[in-house]
């Protein structure tokens, strides 16, 4: 399993935010290339961001599902990335001085990923998910930018 940290300038309501907003899902996922649909119930849970990931024109279609919603501590998904197949992933936030404390877990729990070892897979994984992190970051706190200094 993948575990990232990151400090982010930004409440976790700034956090939460973001991820309630389905179409922005490719701006912070990693591999996410365009969204072709967020169901109206997102985000509660049960509900799906329907994406792509890949680059034109090897692009696949799949999907995400909210599995849990707790704004704004926590979130959990079900992204399915076929032929590779699915993963649990969990962003856990906390708040603290000056910002939040943000907790990204992943975890490959069908398909072939699922077989691969954790010491191979965590590799590219923990890559990834500080990249995904950063991505987060950029949009909570530019978000908190505008509230205190919009243009």
């Amino acid at each position: 399993m993948s575990v990232v940290h990151r400090f982010l300038e930004a409440s976790p309501r700034d956090v939460f935010d973001v991820l309630s907003d389905g179409w922005l899902f490719p701006s912070w996922v990693v591999g996410a290339s365009r969204i072709r649909d967020v169901e109206r119930e997102w985000p509660r849970a049960g509900a799906k961001i329907h994406h792509s990931f890949g680059v034109w024109p090897l692009v696949i279609d799949d999907s995400t599902t909210l599995l849990e919603w707790d704004a704004p501590r926590r979130a959990v998904f079900l992204a399915r990335g076929w032929p590779a197949g699915e993963a649990r992933v969990g962003i856990d936030v906390a708040d603290r001085a000056g910002g939040c404390f943000v907790t990204m877990t992943e975890e490959a729990v069908s398909g072939p990923g699922a077989l691969v070892p954790d010491a191979v897979l965590d590799v590219p994984l923990t890559w990834r998910n500080h990249e995904a992190l950063r991505r987060l970051a950029w949009l909570a706190e530019g978000r908190l930018r505008d509230t205190v200094h919009p243009t």
